[in-house]
């Protein structure tokens, strides 16, 4: 815990609010424990979350951070406010229980179920039992249930004192009654007498109760509730992996201009009104104006605008975008947590930190299931005394009552089910973080797709000719694409490629940015190159006058239908000519994925309203909606009103899964009651979501949404199985019908019959 500071000592705003990193609990029992007790202090609203271990505290005047954690304290917990987030790079803080975690439990898990297997072999199969083979049994059993089973005494310890249980006291107290009686069997009853033999028995017999060991339950219940523990925590998600990879984003050193010299220095130095370079293909550090140079700045990783900006100076960017073009002089105008960067990670962090709807249903069973088993094992073992006056006998049974209620199948439910549907779900390209995103799938009820990246390819491309009557095709393919290659504009780029491949099909390869793009080796060598701003490039090949862009007053009527035209399907149009003439019209855009179309239909078939959400221009975007069939646009949007278009369906009673990839949709991934991040995305927008499409095929989302769905029936069905498994042996064992063996083979069963049931998910198509 962090000592208390000056900070803590004093009274803190009204209008606070704290974050506090919560350590020890197990299960969404003790984040709701947690939460009514901060809720019950004056000035107090607070939520926690079990998936990120934090809590989130609106406090009024008055309260001390110091109170918070006092009160988590009492409740059985540690507490403790985040450390400060370093200088050169604001990660979110770890959790409490990271990878150090995961490799403890992992060693407890292993070194547990290679001492309990043979315990359970010798118990279970009577020929392999020789001379004092029980001593054996006790020798590594009890290892097993004290050191492999601590978790679940500490944690049973703690909920004890302070009046409350969870699966863990069910556990504790079953594996402890079962190594208890081996105990006294052993060192009190004959069960230590060599030549002793164990037998398979129905019922529960006075004359046997004192020659029987429990151990092999004591220690395959640790182990194997040991093994859903460690399932359940591999598929935890890590919380602040997004906003990690949001700061990442961002340049990490700039070439800052110091008494008219470049001085390359980190990007944390900058400061408001410093002057710092821009090459082409480098990020710009920071959000600032342009004051020399011009160029064209690609901002679709925060925009989602397709087509690059033509900037200048005096024109306003934004840090972590790309120079696509010249060099640039730019003055910082915002730096560190003031940039549009740092905003969109703040976004992410709310959107991550806010209290997960879905809750353990295991440990909502066991809430009052756990108390009312051990009321049943304490009747029972009343009324056995009473009725036969047999204390041994009467333990037995009420032995028997809490070894056939272990919740071992309770605890595989989930994370079995979630292993295999995420195995399978990685052979169909598809990344499932955990089970807390899985009932949300099963509630959504629109879907809003991101167009760049998502729907269409984003990259830019020539996707028609038109040229002027009497004019030839190859002719102006040929001209205006040699002009175009010498061009470092993305379009131009997209031109020129586009050119090689109508003109030599093969001749063309891929740029590292993933544009197609020829080598230029197709197209004749161009002279006197001017790049004229705003308006196009012009030079001379061939000897002819050759001009690309808007540099023509006047159009033939042809090729002003065609402008129109190319406008109207949501594309780029590029006049091209020579020798002071209008010669054709090249449309560029970033094109439909092949795919998308089929994906919409998928999409409806599973009952999802499909949404277009993009920052292009509404034209564009309705032309892509008519293309792939869908009829909601919400375009011309910034990263921040991506977020509230998301909180707006909500608001209106949607359930809302988003699709996206690029970094601008990261908080609305978050935010969204299911995200869903293709892979071929920004990192930021993959930790974001909740699913992941690795292929960056759009069919796969539908794919993604009906596996998820599967594997929460699965999950259901393993719960109830394991809760009506519990009824039903329950009145059996009480009745003296089920010996411990026998009740400890049918929790053996059960928890079998869980993991089959969890296998089927693999036949998933």
């Amino acid at each position: 815990m962090t000592s208390t500071t000056a900070e803590n000592a004093t009274a803190i705003g009204s209008t606070s609010e704290v974050e506090l990193l919560i350590g020890g609990m197990t299960c969404a029992s003790c984040a709701a424990r947690v939460e009514k007790k901060l809720n019950r202090m004056d000035g107090v609203s607070a939520t926690v979350n079990f998936a990120t271990e934090k809590a989130r505290v609106s406090i009024a005047d008055g309260v001390r951070v110091a109170d918070l954690i006092a009160t988590v304290q009492k409740t059985g917990y540690t507490a403790e406010e985040p450390p400060p987030p370093e200088p050169a790079a604001e990660a979110a803080p770890e959790s409490p229980q990271g990878d150090a975690g995961l490799g403890a439990l992992r060693h407890r898990l292993l070194v547990s179920a290679l001492l309990a297997a043979p315990v359970v072999l010798l118990a279970m199969v009577p020929a392999l039992q020789f001379d004092n083979w029980q001593w054996l049994s006790l020798t590594l059993a009890a290892p097993v249930v004290v050191w492999g089973g601590a978790p679940f005494h500490r944690a049973a310890w703690t909920n004890l004192r302070h009046g409350a249980a969870t699966m863990d006291t069910l556990v504790s107290v079953g594996t402890l009654a079962a190594f208890g009686w081996s105990l006294w069997a052993l060192f009190f009853g004959d069960a230590g007498m060599a030549g002793m033999h164990d037998e398979f028995r129905f019922t529960v017999s006075r004359m046997d109760a004192a020659s029987t060991v429990y151990l092999e339950v004591a220690a395959g219940v640790v182990a194997l509730i040991l093994l859903g523990r460690y399932l359940e925590a591999r598929s935890k998600r890590r919380a602040g992996a997004a906003l990690k990879a949001l700061m990442e984003l961002g340049a990490k050193d700039v070439a800052v201009l110091r008494d008219g010299r470049e001085v390359r220095v980190p990007v944390s130095s900058l400061a408001v009104g410093d002057r710092f370079v821009v090459r082409p293909g480098e990020k710009i550090a920071t959000d600032g104006t342009v004051v020399e140079g011009v160029s064209a700045v690609d901002a679709s990783m925060l925009t989602g605008e397709s087509v690059p900006a033509d900037v200048g100076p005096g024109d306003r960017v934004t840090g972590a975008t790309v120079n696509a073009g010249g060099r640039l002089v730019v003055e910082a105008g915002r730096v560190g947590a003031d940039t549009q960067l740092a905003r969109m990670a703040k976004l992410v962090a709310d959107a991550q930190n806010g209290k997960a709807e879905v809750q353990r249903l295991a440990d909502r069973i066991s809430a009052v299931f756990v108390p009312v088993v051990i009321l049943i094992a304490l009747g029972t073992f009343g009324v056995w005394l009473g009725a036969t006056g047999d204390t041994a006998a009467a333990f037995t049974a009420a032995v028997a009552v809490l070894i056939i209620a272990c919740p071992c199948a309770l605890g595989l439910a989930t994370p079995t089910a979630l292993m295999v549907g995420t195995g399978r779900g990685a052979q169909l390209g598809i990344l499932i973080k955990g089970p807390e995103v899985l009932e949300s799938t099963r509630r959504v009820d629109t879907v809003v797709l991101d167009k760049t990246g998502t729907v269409t390819t984003g990259r830019m491309s020539l996707q028609a000719v038109y040229v002027a009557e009497g004019e030839d095709e190859k002719q102006l393919l040929r001209l205006a694409g040699a002009l175009e290659h010498a061009s470092e504009h993305p379009m131009a780029r997209a031109i020129a490629a586009g050119a090689e491949e109508r003109l030599h099909g093969a001749g063309a390869r891929r740029t590292p940015a993933g544009a197609v793009a020829g080598d230029g080796r197709a197209l004749p060598a161009v002279e006197h190159f001017e790049n004229v701003p705003g308006r196009g490039v012009r030079g001379r090949v061939e000897g002819r006058e050759v001009a690309v862009g808007r540099l023509y007053e006047t159009l033939p009527q042809e090729l002003a239908r065609a402008v129109r035209v190319a406008e109207e399907e949501g594309r780029t149009a590029v006049v091209a000519g020579w020798d002071g003439r209008a010669r054709g019209v090249l449309a560029v855009a970033d094109a439909v994925k092949e795919t998308s179309a089929e994906a919409v239909r998928e999409l409806r078939a599973l009952g999802l309203t499909p949404v277009l959400l993009t920052g292009d221009n509404r034209t564009v975007a309705e032309a892509v909606a008519r293309t792939v069939g869908i009829d909601e646009v919400i375009a011309e949007v910034l990263p921040e009103d991506k977020v509230d278009v998301v909180r707006r369906l909500q608001r209106g009673g949607r359930a809302v899964a988003m699709v996206g990839d690029g970094v601008n949709d990261a908080a609305a991934l978050a935010t969204a009651d299911l995200g869903l991040a293709m892979g071929t995305g920004t990192d930021a927008a993959i930790e974001a979501g909740d699913l992941t499409l690795v292929r960056g095929d759009l069919r796969v989302a539908a794919d993604a949404i009906r596996l998820a769905r599967r594997t929460l029936t699965t999950i259901k069905g393993n719960l109830v199985w394991a809760f009506g498994y519990n009824v039903a042996a329950l009145p059996l064992a009480a009745a003296g019908l089920l010996n411990p063996m026998i009740a400890g083979a049918a929790m053996a069963f059960s928890s079998v019959f869980v993991v089959t049931n969890s296998l089927r998910l693999r036949a998933f198509r």
